[in-house]
């Protein structure tokens, strides 16, 4: 029944997803609690994920519970068709291929919805998106579902507030325990991989240009600025802009900043935020990515109608000479490129994310008959063991209050 490019990759699948595993210890711990509890017996789960070693533990993790699962990839650029392949043979149905085409990768996700999932593990809203606009006779069926990324915590505000959400959803960008340490300590590192893997360049003395100083754009900025790159920081939000500048960067709009930029990197979620005004104002040979969900933020459209010349420079980075006479380099495709360009996140970061989504889909299960068609913010519960299982795994031993001290911080007087 799957769909993958080639199960002869299984081996290399396997290696990868066994290696993250012995680095995935709170997440190798709830898949031996699942095996004894089995909270997903008789219940069918769709994942719309990244599909690297990491992403494909947490959905070995889900069946060990006992869960009928389904999987398909939320970027056609990130799928890495030996992860789909040592799925498919650790008995999980993937739909899925590296770089699919637009056709195929809804077709992927049909596959992946039309055995009519009771809970849904999305990346970026297309799970949801789907059910509601070309599925909605599956709706029924759904106890509810998981958003892993800032992105897709958008559309479901936009939709919650509209009052168009007909399921629950649990915020899991949001949690403690994913954003403030994924977001960026995992999204700093992971794009800075990319690049250097992808250029083969140096950082350090380049003026790096970050767009967005949200939790993610944090991360990168500091890892820029720990690597000896100049930052710039681009921001519409006059708190986050002020703390950038306390941080030590530079704040600019992207029209000054296109002058002195080298290295541009789109943090923000949003769509046009480097266009051809700014295209044709960049040096020669600026590097153009995107660290965002959707490849909207650096105009790949307007890049592709303005450029007088396109060639392929190396694996990943295409060169785009405009009408000036410059080249502009696109990594990646301006699709994510910690995952279009090298392989996402580190374990031991994301090994917090996962374990917050499964358990947030266990409490769903848990939970369906009296959870409101709403989005949810992770109970602190949840969090919190994340947190401490985390500190066990690092051998870190936390202070602990004694009955006088809970007195005195529980009195007024």
């Amino acid at each position: 029944m799957s769909e993958i490019r080639d199960l002869s990759l299984k081996e290399s699948g396997l290696q990868k997803i066994n290696w993250v595993k012995d680095n995935m210890p709170i997440l190798a711990q709830l898949e031996q609690q699942f095996i004894k509890e089995q909270p997903f017996a008789g219940v069918k789960v769709s994942l719309s994920i990244h599909l690297e070693a990491k992403t494909a533990y947490l959905a070995t993790v889900i069946k060990a519970g006992g869960a009928n699962i389904r999987v398909t990839g939320s970027n056609p650029l990130s799928t890495q068709d030996d992860i789909c392949a040592g799925l498919v043979a650790s008995g999980i149905e993937v739909f899925a291929w590296y770089q699919s085409t637009k056709e195929e990768y809804e077709n992927h996700l049909l596959h992946t919805l039309e055995f009519g999932p009771n809970v849904i593990v999305d990346d970026g809203g297309d799970l949801v998106n789907m059910l509601h606009n070309k599925l909605p006779h599956l709706l029924p069926n759904i106890y509810g579902g998981c958003e892993e990324t800032t992105t897709g915590i958008v559309r479901l505000k936009a939709m919650d507030k509209a009052n168009e959400l007909t399921f629950p959803m649990m915020n899991v960008n949001d949690a403690d325990c994913k954003h403030l340490f994924d977001n960026r300590y995992g999204t700093g590192q992971s794009v800075f991989d990319g690049i250097m893997r992808t250029t083969n360049l140096v950082i350090a003395g380049k003026t790096i240009v970050v767009a967005g100083y949200g939790w993610c754009g944090k991360g990168v900025a500091m890892r820029a600025k720990g690597l000896g790159a100049k930052v710039i920081v681009t921001e519409i939000d006059p708190i986050k802009a002020i703390e950038a500048v306390m941080d030590g960067f530079s704040i600019m709009t992207m029209d000054e900043a296109c002058d002195d930029g080298e290295i541009f990197i789109t943090v923000t979620g949003c769509k046009d935020v480097i266009t051809s005004k700014h295209f044709l104002k960049m040096k020669q040979n600026a590097i153009l990515c995107n660290a965002g969900h959707f490849n909207l933020e650096v105009s790949y459209e307007e890049l592709e109608k303005i450029a007088i010349k396109k060639i392929t420079r190396r694996k990943n980075i295409v060169g785009y000479t405009l009408e000036n006479e410059k080249t502009v380099n696109l990594l990646g495709e301006g699709r994510l490129v910690n995952l279009t360009c090298a392989d996402g996140h580190p374990a031991e970061i994301m090994d917090m994310s996962f374990a917050i989504q499964a358990l947030c889909a266990k409490y769903i299960v848990e939970n369906k008959d009296t959870l409101e068609n709403h989005l949810y913010s992770v109970p602190k519960e949840i969090d919190d063991y994340v947190a401490r299982k985390k500190l066990q795994a690092m051998n870190i031993k936390l202070e602990q209050l004694t009955d006088d001290q809970k007195k005195y911080l529980s009195s007024w007087e």
